[in-house]
Protein backbone atom coordinates (compact mmCIF):
# COMPACT_ATOMS: atom_id res chain seq x y z
CA UNK A 1 0.00 0.00 0.00
CA UNK A 2 2.72 2.65 1.24
CA UNK A 3 4.70 1.56 -2.10
CA UNK A 4 1.84 2.11 -4.01
CA UNK A 5 1.27 6.01 -3.06
CA UNK A 6 4.95 6.26 -3.53
CA UNK A 7 4.62 5.53 -6.88
CA UNK A 8 1.38 8.07 -7.69
CA UNK A 9 3.84 10.77 -5.91
CA UNK A 10 6.50 10.04 -8.46
CA UNK A 11 4.36 10.27 -11.15
CA UNK A 12 2.77 13.48 -10.32
CA UNK A 13 5.87 14.77 -9.62
CA UNK A 14 7.32 13.55 -12.98
CA UNK A 15 4.66 14.64 -14.62
CA UNK A 16 4.66 18.79 -12.93
CA UNK A 17 8.36 18.75 -13.73
CA UNK A 18 7.52 17.45 -17.70
CA UNK A 19 4.55 20.64 -17.51
CA UNK A 20 7.09 22.93 -16.00
CA UNK A 21 9.63 22.20 -18.82
CA UNK A 22 7.06 22.65 -21.51
CA UNK A 23 5.45 25.86 -20.20
CA UNK A 24 8.97 27.38 -19.62
CA UNK A 25 9.53 27.31 -23.39
CA UNK A 26 8.87 30.77 -25.03
CA UNK A 27 5.62 30.34 -27.38
CA UNK A 28 6.13 30.95 -31.26
CA UNK A 29 6.38 34.12 -32.28
CA UNK A 30 3.37 35.22 -34.66
CA UNK A 31 3.66 35.77 -37.94
CA UNK A 32 4.23 39.27 -38.48
CA UNK A 33 2.34 41.74 -40.51
CA UNK A 34 3.87 43.72 -43.20
CA UNK A 35 2.16 46.26 -46.00
CA UNK A 36 2.23 45.97 -49.84
CA UNK A 37 1.05 48.95 -52.58
CA UNK A 38 0.41 47.26 -55.48
CA UNK A 39 0.13 49.85 -58.66
CA UNK A 40 -2.88 48.40 -60.86
CA UNK A 41 -5.35 49.82 -62.85
CA UNK A 42 -8.04 49.38 -60.53
CA UNK A 43 -8.62 47.98 -56.89
CA UNK A 44 -11.69 45.79 -57.93
CA UNK A 45 -10.37 44.26 -60.58
CA UNK A 46 -6.95 43.37 -59.10
CA UNK A 47 -8.63 41.69 -55.86
CA UNK A 48 -10.70 39.95 -58.37
CA UNK A 49 -8.07 38.86 -60.73
CA UNK A 50 -4.58 38.63 -57.98
CA UNK A 51 -5.80 39.79 -54.37
CA UNK A 52 -8.22 37.67 -53.10
CA UNK A 53 -6.40 34.38 -54.21
CA UNK A 54 -3.03 36.28 -52.53
CA UNK A 55 -5.16 36.78 -49.16
CA UNK A 56 -5.70 33.76 -48.88
CA UNK A 57 -2.25 32.13 -49.22
CA UNK A 58 -0.43 34.79 -46.93
CA UNK A 59 -2.69 37.03 -45.06
CA UNK A 60 -0.87 38.52 -43.04
CA UNK A 61 0.78 40.61 -45.92
CA UNK A 62 -2.33 43.48 -46.06
CA UNK A 63 -2.24 45.14 -49.84
CA UNK A 64 -3.17 48.63 -50.54
CA UNK A 65 -3.95 48.76 -54.08
CA UNK A 66 -3.09 53.02 -56.27
CA UNK A 67 -4.78 52.41 -59.19
CA UNK A 68 -3.74 53.99 -62.59
CA UNK A 69 -6.92 54.36 -63.71
CA UNK A 70 -6.29 58.44 -61.40
CA UNK A 71 -4.10 59.37 -64.39
CA UNK A 72 -6.86 59.74 -66.52
CA UNK A 73 -9.20 61.25 -63.69
CA UNK A 74 -7.03 63.70 -63.00
CA UNK A 75 -6.07 64.66 -66.60
CA UNK A 76 -9.97 65.10 -68.02
CA UNK A 77 -8.76 67.10 -71.12
CA UNK A 78 -6.75 63.65 -71.75
CA UNK A 79 -3.21 62.46 -71.51
CA UNK A 80 -0.73 63.49 -74.57
CA UNK A 81 2.35 61.86 -72.79
CA UNK A 82 1.25 58.65 -70.80
CA UNK A 83 5.33 57.78 -70.30
CA UNK A 84 5.78 61.14 -68.58
CA UNK A 85 2.09 60.94 -66.56
CA UNK A 86 3.22 57.23 -65.34
CA UNK A 87 6.37 58.38 -64.37
CA UNK A 88 4.80 61.36 -61.67
CA UNK A 89 2.06 58.84 -60.47
CA UNK A 90 5.05 56.47 -59.43
CA UNK A 91 6.85 59.06 -57.85
CA UNK A 92 3.99 60.44 -56.21
CA UNK A 93 2.26 57.16 -54.83
CA UNK A 94 5.92 55.08 -54.25
CA UNK A 95 4.09 51.14 -54.79
CA UNK A 96 5.98 48.70 -54.26
CA UNK A 97 4.17 46.11 -57.10
CA UNK A 98 4.29 47.91 -60.51
CA UNK A 99 1.94 47.08 -63.49
CA UNK A 100 3.69 47.37 -66.67
CA UNK A 101 3.65 47.29 -70.26
CA UNK A 102 6.56 45.93 -72.45
CA UNK A 103 7.59 49.78 -73.22
CA UNK A 104 6.97 50.70 -70.02
CA UNK A 105 9.26 47.76 -68.41
CA UNK A 106 12.05 48.42 -70.60
CA UNK A 107 12.34 51.80 -69.80
CA UNK A 108 12.25 51.67 -66.04
CA UNK A 109 14.64 48.90 -66.37
CA UNK A 110 17.34 50.53 -68.41
CA UNK A 111 16.60 53.36 -65.69
CA UNK A 112 17.21 51.40 -62.86
CA UNK A 113 13.89 52.16 -61.38
CA UNK A 114 13.40 48.14 -60.93
CA UNK A 115 14.85 45.76 -58.94
CA UNK A 116 16.54 42.70 -60.22
CA UNK A 117 14.65 39.32 -59.92
CA UNK A 118 17.65 36.81 -61.10
CA UNK A 119 19.22 36.64 -57.68
CA UNK A 120 15.80 36.51 -55.61
CA UNK A 121 15.06 33.35 -58.01
CA UNK A 122 18.26 32.39 -57.44
CA UNK A 123 18.05 32.44 -53.86
CA UNK A 124 14.75 30.75 -53.85
CA UNK A 125 15.51 28.34 -55.77
CA UNK A 126 12.09 29.80 -57.87
CA UNK A 127 11.21 27.54 -60.61
CA UNK A 128 10.84 29.50 -64.24
CA UNK A 129 11.32 26.10 -66.11
CA UNK A 130 7.50 26.00 -66.94
CA UNK A 131 7.27 29.89 -68.00
CA UNK A 132 6.30 30.36 -71.72
CA UNK A 133 10.36 30.92 -72.82
CA UNK A 134 8.95 33.21 -75.31
CA UNK A 135 7.88 35.57 -72.11
CA UNK A 136 11.32 35.13 -70.57
CA UNK A 137 13.49 35.81 -73.70
CA UNK A 138 11.33 39.14 -73.80
CA UNK A 139 11.45 40.37 -70.56
CA UNK A 140 15.25 39.46 -70.52
CA UNK A 141 15.74 41.00 -73.92
CA UNK A 142 13.72 44.25 -72.28
CA UNK A 143 15.92 44.46 -69.24
CA UNK A 144 19.59 44.72 -71.00
CA UNK A 145 19.72 40.83 -70.70
CA UNK A 146 18.64 40.60 -67.16
CA UNK A 147 14.97 39.98 -65.32
CA UNK A 148 13.06 42.71 -63.58
CA UNK A 149 9.80 41.13 -63.87
CA UNK A 150 7.60 38.34 -64.12
CA UNK A 151 3.77 38.24 -66.01
CA UNK A 152 1.15 35.75 -64.99
CA UNK A 153 -0.82 36.11 -68.58
CA UNK A 154 -0.36 37.05 -71.62
CA UNK A 155 -2.82 37.25 -74.97
CA UNK A 156 -2.28 36.10 -77.97
CA UNK A 157 -4.23 35.06 -81.32
CA UNK A 158 -5.23 32.16 -83.52
CA UNK A 159 -6.91 31.14 -86.70
CA UNK A 160 -9.63 28.89 -85.89
CA UNK A 161 -12.12 26.99 -87.70
CA UNK A 162 -15.18 24.93 -88.28
CA UNK A 163 -13.81 21.63 -88.68
CA UNK A 164 -17.22 20.08 -89.83
CA UNK A 165 -17.46 23.09 -92.66
CA UNK A 166 -14.30 22.29 -94.29
CA UNK A 167 -15.08 18.69 -93.94
CA UNK A 168 -18.64 19.47 -95.86
CA UNK A 169 -17.47 21.48 -98.71
CA UNK A 170 -13.86 19.21 -98.91
CA UNK A 171 -11.81 21.76 -98.58
CA UNK A 172 -8.28 21.31 -96.79
CA UNK A 173 -8.07 22.90 -93.61
CA UNK A 174 -5.69 25.64 -92.29
CA UNK A 175 -2.84 25.17 -91.33
CA UNK A 176 0.27 26.53 -88.84
CA UNK A 177 2.01 30.16 -89.87
CA UNK A 178 -1.09 31.21 -93.00
CA UNK A 179 -0.79 34.15 -93.93
CA UNK A 180 -3.31 37.00 -94.65
CA UNK A 181 -3.40 35.94 -98.54
CA UNK A 182 -3.65 32.37 -97.82
CA UNK A 183 -6.53 32.66 -94.81
CA UNK A 184 -8.63 35.10 -97.50
CA UNK A 185 -8.12 32.53 -100.78
CA UNK A 186 -9.25 29.35 -98.54
CA UNK A 187 -12.34 31.69 -97.54
CA UNK A 188 -12.92 32.35 -101.41
CA UNK A 189 -13.63 28.96 -101.78
CA UNK A 190 -16.47 28.48 -99.94
CA UNK A 191 -20.26 28.99 -101.81
CA UNK A 192 -21.37 32.60 -101.03
CA UNK A 193 -25.16 31.72 -101.94
CA UNK A 194 -28.27 31.65 -99.83
CA UNK A 195 -29.82 34.11 -97.72
CA UNK A 196 -28.12 36.74 -94.92
CA UNK A 197 -30.03 34.18 -92.24
CA UNK A 198 -29.21 30.59 -93.41
CA UNK A 199 -26.03 31.51 -95.86
CA UNK A 200 -21.98 30.88 -94.81
CA UNK A 201 -19.17 32.99 -94.60
CA UNK A 202 -15.67 31.88 -95.44
CA UNK A 203 -14.26 34.34 -93.23
CA UNK A 204 -15.21 37.16 -90.60
CA UNK A 205 -15.35 38.40 -86.74
CA UNK A 206 -18.20 37.62 -84.82
CA UNK A 207 -19.15 41.68 -84.95
CA UNK A 208 -18.38 41.53 -89.13
CA UNK A 209 -15.66 43.59 -90.53
CA UNK A 210 -15.43 46.39 -92.95
CA UNK A 211 -12.59 46.53 -95.65
CA UNK A 212 -11.08 49.23 -94.17
CA UNK A 213 -10.74 46.70 -90.53
CA UNK A 214 -9.53 43.95 -93.08
CA UNK A 215 -6.79 45.91 -94.45
CA UNK A 216 -5.61 47.51 -90.92
CA UNK A 217 -5.53 44.15 -89.85
CA UNK A 218 -3.52 42.91 -92.85
CA UNK A 219 -1.23 46.04 -91.88
CA UNK A 220 -0.74 45.45 -88.49
CA UNK A 221 0.56 41.53 -89.30
CA UNK A 222 2.80 43.05 -90.98
CA UNK A 223 3.84 45.80 -88.48
CA UNK A 224 3.02 48.82 -91.13
CA UNK A 225 2.00 51.94 -89.30
CA UNK A 226 -0.21 54.62 -90.44
CA UNK A 227 2.15 57.48 -89.87
CA UNK A 228 6.04 57.26 -88.72
CA UNK A 229 5.59 59.12 -85.33
CA UNK A 230 9.36 60.08 -85.47
CA UNK A 231 9.15 62.00 -88.26
CA UNK A 232 5.65 63.07 -87.70
CA UNK A 233 4.95 62.02 -91.42
CA UNK A 234 1.82 60.10 -92.55
CA UNK A 235 2.70 56.97 -94.26
CA UNK A 236 -0.11 55.29 -96.12
CA UNK A 237 1.09 56.29 -99.74
CA UNK A 238 3.52 53.03 -99.99
CA UNK A 239 3.18 49.17 -102.32
CA UNK A 240 2.85 47.87 -98.78
CA UNK A 241 -0.18 50.01 -97.73
CA UNK A 242 -1.66 49.95 -101.32
CA UNK A 243 -0.97 45.47 -100.90
CA UNK A 244 -2.64 45.68 -97.99
CA UNK A 245 -5.92 47.49 -98.94
CA UNK A 246 -6.12 45.11 -102.59
CA UNK A 247 -5.80 42.11 -100.73
CA UNK A 248 -8.82 43.45 -98.44
CA UNK A 249 -10.30 44.98 -101.32
CA UNK A 250 -10.82 41.86 -103.38
CA UNK A 251 -11.74 39.96 -100.13
CA UNK A 252 -15.11 41.89 -99.88
CA UNK A 253 -15.64 41.88 -103.14
CA UNK A 254 -15.92 38.09 -103.41
CA UNK A 255 -18.66 38.58 -100.52
CA UNK A 256 -16.99 35.54 -98.92
CA UNK A 257 -16.25 38.08 -95.77
CA UNK A 258 -19.10 38.91 -93.51
CA UNK A 259 -19.50 42.08 -92.91
CA UNK A 260 -23.39 42.58 -91.58
CA UNK A 261 -23.35 46.26 -91.88
CA UNK A 262 -26.71 47.74 -90.18
CA UNK A 263 -27.71 44.16 -89.21
CA UNK A 264 -25.18 43.92 -87.00
CA UNK A 265 -26.67 42.82 -83.31
CA UNK A 266 -28.19 45.77 -81.83
CA UNK A 267 -29.31 44.44 -77.92
CA UNK A 268 -31.05 41.73 -76.39
CA UNK A 269 -30.94 38.58 -74.43
CA UNK A 270 -27.69 37.04 -73.59
CA UNK A 271 -28.95 34.15 -75.86
CA UNK A 272 -29.75 36.50 -78.74
CA UNK A 273 -25.87 37.92 -78.45
CA UNK A 274 -25.12 34.40 -79.14
CA UNK A 275 -27.05 33.48 -81.93
CA UNK A 276 -25.60 37.10 -83.31
CA UNK A 277 -22.32 35.23 -83.64
CA UNK A 278 -21.64 33.55 -86.80
CA UNK A 279 -18.38 31.58 -85.66
CA UNK A 280 -19.84 30.39 -82.81
CA UNK A 281 -23.60 29.55 -84.62
CA UNK A 282 -21.49 27.32 -86.83
CA UNK A 283 -21.95 29.37 -90.42
CA UNK A 284 -18.59 31.05 -90.27
CA UNK A 285 -15.38 28.56 -91.54
CA UNK A 286 -12.61 30.79 -90.11
CA UNK A 287 -12.17 33.37 -87.54
CA UNK A 288 -9.11 35.02 -86.02
CA UNK A 289 -9.61 35.52 -82.44
CA UNK A 290 -8.22 35.29 -78.99
CA UNK A 291 -7.88 32.18 -76.55
CA UNK A 292 -10.92 34.15 -74.81
CA UNK A 293 -13.30 32.86 -77.91
CA UNK A 294 -13.35 29.61 -76.29
CA UNK A 295 -14.41 30.33 -73.52
CA UNK A 296 -17.28 32.19 -75.26
CA UNK A 297 -18.09 29.10 -77.04
CA UNK A 298 -18.74 26.94 -73.97
CA UNK A 299 -21.16 29.54 -72.86
CA UNK A 300 -22.99 29.69 -75.78
CA UNK A 301 -23.37 26.05 -75.50
CA UNK A 302 -24.59 26.81 -72.11
CA UNK A 303 -27.21 29.98 -73.15
CA UNK A 304 -28.57 28.94 -76.33
CA UNK A 305 -31.19 26.74 -76.20
CA UNK A 306 -30.68 23.64 -78.60
CA UNK A 307 -27.09 24.14 -79.57
CA UNK A 308 -25.20 22.71 -82.52
CA UNK A 309 -21.73 22.33 -81.80
CA UNK A 310 -19.05 21.70 -84.68
CA UNK A 311 -15.71 20.37 -84.40
CA UNK A 312 -13.27 22.69 -83.47
CA UNK A 313 -9.37 23.47 -85.07
CA UNK A 314 -7.46 26.31 -84.64
CA UNK A 315 -3.67 27.00 -85.95
CA UNK A 316 -1.06 29.55 -85.52
CA UNK A 317 -1.46 32.38 -87.08
CA UNK A 318 -1.73 34.95 -89.41
CA UNK A 319 1.61 35.64 -90.02
CA UNK A 320 3.63 37.87 -91.54
CA UNK A 321 5.39 36.27 -94.82
CA UNK A 322 8.28 38.10 -94.13
CA UNK A 323 8.81 36.49 -90.65
CA UNK A 324 6.54 33.14 -90.17
CA UNK A 325 8.24 31.96 -86.45
CA UNK A 326 6.84 35.49 -84.91
CA UNK A 327 3.30 36.95 -84.44
CA UNK A 328 2.68 40.42 -83.36
CA UNK A 329 -0.48 39.70 -81.85
CA UNK A 330 1.13 38.47 -78.60
CA UNK A 331 0.60 41.00 -76.13
CA UNK A 332 2.12 41.29 -72.70
CA UNK A 333 0.24 43.80 -70.53
CA UNK A 334 0.61 42.81 -67.20
CA UNK A 335 4.29 42.87 -66.09
CA UNK A 336 4.59 42.51 -62.15
CA UNK A 337 8.43 44.36 -61.47
CA UNK A 338 9.65 45.93 -57.96
CA UNK A 339 9.88 49.19 -57.60
CA UNK A 340 13.61 49.76 -56.95
CA UNK A 341 14.33 50.59 -53.52
CA UNK A 342 11.03 49.47 -52.21
CA UNK A 343 10.97 49.42 -48.18
CA UNK A 344 8.91 46.04 -49.18
CA UNK A 345 10.57 44.19 -51.48
CA UNK A 346 10.60 40.89 -49.79
CA UNK A 347 6.72 41.11 -49.56
CA UNK A 348 6.44 42.30 -53.05
CA UNK A 349 8.80 39.23 -54.01
CA UNK A 350 6.31 37.01 -52.15
CA UNK A 351 3.18 38.32 -54.61
CA UNK A 352 4.77 38.04 -57.87
CA UNK A 353 6.15 34.46 -56.52
CA UNK A 354 2.72 33.67 -55.90
CA UNK A 355 0.68 35.03 -59.10
CA UNK A 356 3.42 33.48 -61.44
CA UNK A 357 3.36 29.90 -59.20
CA UNK A 358 1.77 26.36 -60.14
CA UNK A 359 -0.73 27.19 -57.24
CA UNK A 360 -2.40 30.53 -58.70
CA UNK A 361 -1.99 28.99 -62.19
CA UNK A 362 -4.26 26.18 -61.35
CA UNK A 363 -6.99 28.31 -60.22
CA UNK A 364 -7.01 30.74 -62.97
CA UNK A 365 -6.62 28.05 -65.69
CA UNK A 366 -10.30 27.07 -65.16
CA UNK A 367 -11.79 29.96 -67.03
CA UNK A 368 -10.33 31.36 -70.41
CA UNK A 369 -11.32 35.24 -69.05
CA UNK A 370 -8.23 36.33 -67.96
CA UNK A 371 -5.81 35.64 -70.93
CA UNK A 372 -3.48 32.80 -71.53
CA UNK A 373 -1.40 31.45 -68.77
CA UNK A 374 2.17 32.02 -68.57
CA UNK A 375 2.86 28.56 -66.65
CA UNK A 376 2.72 26.14 -69.34
CA UNK A 377 2.83 22.79 -67.39
CA UNK A 378 -0.33 23.43 -65.49
CA UNK A 379 -3.33 22.97 -68.43
CA UNK A 380 -2.73 21.79 -72.01
CA UNK A 381 -6.49 21.83 -73.10
CA UNK A 382 -9.49 23.65 -72.44
CA UNK A 383 -13.19 22.79 -73.32
CA UNK A 384 -11.44 20.40 -75.39
CA UNK A 385 -9.07 22.44 -77.41
CA UNK A 386 -5.47 21.64 -76.82
CA UNK A 387 -3.91 25.06 -76.11
CA UNK A 388 -0.47 24.45 -77.23
CA UNK A 389 -1.43 26.36 -80.43
CA UNK A 390 -0.95 29.68 -78.19
CA UNK A 391 2.59 28.94 -77.60
CA UNK A 392 4.05 28.11 -81.26
CA UNK A 393 4.73 31.59 -82.34
CA UNK A 394 7.40 33.65 -80.56
CA UNK A 395 6.40 37.38 -79.58
CA UNK A 396 8.15 39.71 -82.41
CA UNK A 397 10.82 41.50 -81.00
CA UNK A 398 10.23 44.49 -83.57
CA UNK A 399 8.97 47.09 -81.36
CA UNK A 400 9.29 49.80 -83.27
CA UNK A 401 9.85 53.16 -80.88
CA UNK A 402 8.09 54.93 -83.32
CA UNK A 403 4.89 53.41 -82.05
CA UNK A 404 4.21 55.99 -79.83
CA UNK A 405 0.91 57.18 -81.30
CA UNK A 406 0.32 59.17 -77.95
CA UNK A 407 2.40 62.06 -79.72
CA UNK A 408 -0.29 62.40 -82.29
CA UNK A 409 -2.76 65.04 -81.27
CA UNK A 410 -6.66 64.23 -80.15
CA UNK A 411 -7.39 66.74 -82.91
CA UNK A 412 -6.47 64.68 -85.55
CA UNK A 413 -7.21 61.50 -84.42
CA UNK A 414 -11.02 63.26 -84.46
CA UNK A 415 -11.01 64.29 -88.20
CA UNK A 416 -8.61 62.14 -89.65
CA UNK A 417 -10.75 58.94 -89.78
CA UNK A 418 -13.68 61.35 -91.61
CA UNK A 419 -10.78 61.47 -94.49
CA UNK A 420 -10.00 57.80 -94.44
CA UNK A 421 -13.79 56.60 -94.31
CA UNK A 422 -14.54 59.16 -97.10
CA UNK A 423 -12.06 58.19 -99.99
CA UNK A 424 -12.12 53.93 -98.70
CA UNK A 425 -15.93 54.05 -99.56
CA UNK A 426 -15.23 55.71 -102.88
CA UNK A 427 -12.43 53.16 -103.51
CA UNK A 428 -14.85 50.36 -102.64
CA UNK A 429 -17.48 51.90 -104.51
CA UNK A 430 -14.94 51.90 -108.10
CA UNK A 431 -14.81 55.82 -107.83
CA UNK A 432 -11.21 55.38 -107.07
CA UNK A 433 -8.69 53.03 -107.29
CA UNK A 434 -6.82 52.43 -104.23
CA UNK A 435 -3.83 54.04 -105.34
CA UNK A 436 -5.47 57.39 -105.92
CA UNK A 437 -7.80 56.95 -102.66
CA UNK A 438 -4.41 56.82 -100.36
CA UNK A 439 -2.63 59.26 -102.01
CA UNK A 440 -5.53 61.75 -100.94
CA UNK A 441 -5.69 60.04 -97.68
CA UNK A 442 -1.85 60.58 -97.45
CA UNK A 443 -1.82 64.39 -98.35
CA UNK A 444 -4.73 65.24 -96.86
CA UNK A 445 -3.95 63.89 -93.56
CA UNK A 446 -0.24 65.69 -93.76
CA UNK A 447 -1.77 68.89 -93.40
CA UNK A 448 -4.20 67.68 -91.09
CA UNK A 449 -1.15 66.75 -88.90
CA UNK A 450 0.98 69.34 -89.67
CA UNK A 451 -2.03 72.11 -88.39
CA UNK A 452 -2.71 70.03 -85.25
CA UNK A 453 0.64 70.08 -84.22
CA UNK A 454 0.95 73.23 -84.70
CA UNK A 455 -2.43 74.25 -82.56
CA UNK A 456 -0.97 71.89 -79.67
CA UNK A 457 2.56 73.37 -79.55
CA UNK A 458 1.21 76.91 -79.91
CA UNK A 459 -1.47 75.93 -76.55
CA UNK A 460 1.51 74.58 -74.72
CA UNK A 461 3.29 78.17 -75.44
CA UNK A 462 0.33 79.99 -74.25
CA UNK A 463 -0.14 78.02 -71.13
CA UNK A 464 3.06 77.09 -69.50
CA UNK A 465 5.39 79.71 -71.88
CA UNK A 466 8.03 76.97 -72.83
CA UNK A 467 8.72 77.28 -76.98
CA UNK A 468 7.91 74.73 -79.55
CA UNK A 469 10.84 73.60 -81.32
CA UNK A 470 11.11 74.46 -85.29
CA UNK A 471 9.04 71.69 -86.74
CA UNK A 472 6.13 72.67 -84.48
CA UNK A 473 6.14 69.53 -82.67
CA UNK A 474 6.85 69.11 -79.12
CA UNK A 475 7.38 71.42 -76.51
CA UNK A 476 10.92 72.05 -75.60
CA UNK A 477 11.23 73.78 -71.88
CA UNK A 478 10.87 71.48 -69.35
CA UNK A 479 10.59 68.02 -70.73
CA UNK A 480 13.60 66.54 -69.79
CA UNK A 481 13.04 65.00 -72.82
CA UNK A 482 10.05 63.24 -72.24
CA UNK A 483 8.36 63.75 -75.58
CA UNK A 484 10.63 61.91 -77.17
CA UNK A 485 10.71 58.56 -74.92
CA UNK A 486 9.38 55.41 -75.51
CA UNK A 487 4.90 55.02 -75.17
CA UNK A 488 3.72 52.86 -72.43
CA UNK A 489 0.38 52.88 -74.45
CA UNK A 490 0.39 51.96 -77.89
CA UNK A 491 -3.10 52.83 -79.83
CA UNK A 492 -3.22 50.19 -82.93
CA UNK A 493 -5.45 51.50 -85.59
CA UNK A 494 -7.73 49.28 -86.32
Amino acid sequence: MKGSWLHKGLMVLLASVVLAGCTSRPAPEAEQTSSLKVMFMDEGYFFQQYGDLFAMEKPNIEIEVVSTNSIYRDNPDGVTDYTKALEEFIEKEQPDVVMLNTESYEKMASEGKLAELDTLIERDKYDTESIYPALMEILKDKGGGKLYGLSPTFYGNAIFYNADLFAKYGIEVPHDGMTWQEILDTARRFPTDGDKDTRVYGFGTNYGMTMDQLASNIASTQGLKFINTDTMKVTLNTDSWKQAYKLAMDAMDSQAIYNPGDDMFQGGSMEDYYKSQLFMMGRMAMTVDGSYMLQSLKDAQNQVKDYQPFQLGAVAGPVDPADPETSRNIFFNDIFGIRANSPNADAAWEFIKFINGEKFAKVKSRTMNGGLLSRMNVTKEFNGMNLDVFYKLKPSLSNDRSEDYTKIPDAFNMEYYGILTREIQLAQDKKKSIDEALQTIESEAQALLDKAIKDEAAGKTSSDGSTAGEDGGAATSGESGAETGEATEVIVVE
